[in-house]
């Protein structure tokens, strides 16, 4: 589902990035492997600790190479502070991410900030897809995504 998602944006290049945990980084490269089996490009793979100073430098790196998107697999709290970092100080921008189901957490949003996260998509482990929206994380039935009354949770 990830790998469809990342079709939905038309992306050809992409930065992976990821949390430290060993489940996050072999999803990190999973997802990696998967997607240049299927001709895309990875610019680059970012890792990230869960807690840090200021994430700046994984910040300017995971946004550098200017992917046409990015994928992030992850823990809540090395993300949220990632999130923050970026669009305090980078082009990145949720609506261009994918990302994986344990970032599908309303926590995110609210320790986010509204409009941190928004544009964030992602797929859950059973193939659906959910999306955030200001401050709503929304999730698609069926596994198009597309055309299904969403529900939302806060």
């Amino acid at each position: 589902m990830v790998l469809r998602l990342l079709g939905g944006l038309r992306a050809d290049s992409v930065v992976i990035g990821s949390a430290t945990d060993d489940v996050s980084l072999s999803n990190a490269a999973r997802i990696a492997d998967a997607w240049t089996e299927r001709g895309g490009q990875v610019l680059d793979t970012v890792t990230w600790p869960e807690s840090a100073a200021s994430w700046l430098r994984q910040a300017r790196r995971f946004t550098g190479p200017a992917p046409d998107a990015w994928i992030v697999t992850g823990t809540p709290p090395g993300w949220i502070g990632m999130g923050r970092r970026l669009v305090r100080d980078t082009n990145w921008s949720g609506r261009r991410t994918v990302a994986t189901a344990a970032l599908a957490d309303p926590a995110l949003i609210s320790a986010g900030g509204v409009d941190t996260f928004d544009g964030l998509r992602g797929a859950h482990a059973n193939g659906t897809a959910w999306e955030i929206t200001r401050t709503i994380l929304i999730d698609h039935e069926g596994p198009e995504a597309t055309g299904r009354q969403p529900s939302p949770r806060r």
